[in-house]
């Protein structure tokens, strides 16, 4: 098994709608954004099977007052996410990588959590 850099590519997160600047792009929706177009969004990776249920997406809402419960339940799916300990070493193994999100909210949003979560992973691992 190849050894984990100690020190593990950046992962960074931004909003579809922003224009591109650089990295490998993922995208972590379940859905596709609206008004984006597949050129538009330059994506390298859809990472479906990253994001949060159908289920946990529409109980969240986007309400600011289930955001603490959003996050645990989703870091609950992503520790049972079999495709989670793959993509976080691809992570590390990348110099720059950009987990892309269609949300309004900055800061509540799956790719913070996703963020977070990987990140953990590669600091235990490192």
């Amino acid at each position: 098994m190849a050894r984990l850099q100690e020190n593990p590519g950046s992962i960074r997160i931004r909003r579809i709608y922003e224009a591109p600047d650089g990295g490998y792009r993922v995208l972590v929706d379940r859905l596709w954004p609206r008004g984006v177009s597949k050129a538009r969004a330059q994506l390298d990776e859809w990472r479906k099977d990253l994001a949060p249920s159908t289920d946990l997406r529409k109980w969240f809402g986007h309400r600011e007052d289930r955001w603490s419960g959003f996050q645990e339940r989703y870091r609950e799916e992503l520790a049972a996410n079999p495709e989670v300990p793959a993509f976080s070493r691809a992570c590390a193994s990348r110099a720059d990588t950009v987990l892309l999100y269609g949300a309004r909210s900055e800061t509540e949003n799956e790719a913070v959590v996703l963020r977070e979560y990987l990140l953990g992973l590669l600091g235990a691992r490192a």
